[in-house]
């Protein structure tokens, strides 16, 4: 596997959006369009996007907020699950972040998705026991 990773691009975007979905990452009251666009707004997130042989296999959606690392939307194609994508695109978004200066990375896994939080917890991510509480603005 040769997996070249780079900022998404116009041409990029409903081709994530539909790994989004196939990969179960998307959610119904969420944007996709909307969340790629607000990521890219400036310097401070973006998407990236892991291809191989020119196809988007893999995404990770990543930024800071002044005090934190972010990652989300860490998507890999169905069909190529379990292979070390998720892996690579973790140390995507974590040398992203590194090469900002940002020294602490957080992610949300939804609490029964315990598949994913083993997979998070193998690359050194733990509990901190927060609650996640949420106001929708708009």
């Amino acid at each position: 596997m040769n997996l070249a990773i780079r900022d998404i691009t116009d041409d990029d975007i409903s081709h994530v959006v539909a790994l989004w979905h196939a990969s179960g990452v998307a959610r119904p009251w969420n944007d996709p369009g909307r969340d790629i666009a607000f990521a890219r707004r400036d310097a401070h997130s973006t998407v990236l996007v892991g291809l191989d042989g020119g196809q988007i296999v893999a995404s990770a959606m990543v930024g800071e907020d002044g005090h934190r690392g972010w990652v989300y939307y860490v998507a890999i194609a169905p069909e190529r699950q379990r292979s070390g994508l998720g892996r690579t695109m973790m140390q995507a978004a974590e040398g992203w972040l590194k090469q900002r200066g940002v020294w602490k990375v957080q992610l949300l896994v939804r609490a029964d998705n315990a598949q994913a939080a083993s997979f998070y917890e193998q690359l050194g991510y733990s509990d901190t026991r927060s609650v996640c509480l949420q106001k929708v603005l708009d």
